[in-house]
């Protein structure tokens, strides 16, 4: 679980009890408000989870050995060009987790303004509880427990996982641009392009097998083409 600048501590403590209620532990928190007394009160029996939290300075940090970053938001954006901002419904996400035992890093936004562009964009996929259009922005801990309790239903554990996987998926998406370049792909369409390849991949959740796999495709591809 990562919490990016959280500025409520009632909140962080109400997220922690959310995480004791369906087995989780490990919280790390991105430049975290200062937690008082209302957030360990809030917490109720689940203070070890705030005392054990990781504080990290930065977003990059805080998902540096995380296999899937997955981002949440209230705001949902409709159509396909708006990729930054298609999102999966909880259910959805963890019908997709099935057989995943990397480590996921789950990401909340602040209270306020949620995650930014560039945190959306560096995430595999992006979570969305539907809600009643005129008040759709959820608590912060409401949210979280609604998505913690869809991952309890399938038995999914997100915070054991088997080694650290961030650098592999570094190089599928290096692989992909090198075959951008390889075919002259257009400058000013390959940002988004490498976004969505980002996102579709981190919708299909592949195994860490599948992910050499298509390195592999990708990287001779580049080979063959670059040689001609």
């Amino acid at each position: 679980m990562v919490l990016v600048e959280p500025r409520v501590d009632g909140n962080v403590g109400a997220v922690a009890r959310a995480m004791a209620n369906f087995g989780f532990r490990e919280l790390c928190m991105v430049n975290p408000c200062t937690l008082t007394d209302e957030a360990f009160k809030r917490a109720k029996h689940a203070n070890y989870i705030l005392k054990e939290a990781t504080i990290v300075s930065s977003f990059e940090d805080a998902i540096a050995d995380c296999f899937h970053v997955v981002g949440t938001s209230g705001i949902v954006t409709a159509g396909e060009k708006h990729y930054i901002r298609i999102p999966l419904t909880p259910k959805e996400f963890t019908d997709r987790l099935e057989g995943v035992e990397e480590k996921i890093a789950l990401v909340f936004g602040r209270e306020d303004m949620g995650l930014s562009q560039e945190q959306l964009a560096r995430c595999d996929l992006l979570v969305s509880i539907p809600s009643h259009e005129e008040y759709p922005i959820l608590n912060l801990s409401h949210a979280v427990t609604i998505v913690l309790y869809e991952l309890y239903q399938r038995s999914i554990h997100v915070g054991s996982p088997k080694k650290a996987s961030e650098p592999e998926r570094d190089r599928l998406i290096q692989f992909f641009d090198d075959l951008l370049d390889a075919i002259n792909y257009p400058e000013f369409r390959r940002e988004r392009t490498s976004i969505m390849f980002r996102r579709i991949m981190g919708r299909a959740l592949p195994s860490r097998w599948e992910f050499h796999t298509i390195m592999g495709v990708f990287g001779d591809a580049a080979k063959i083409i670059k040689k001609k």
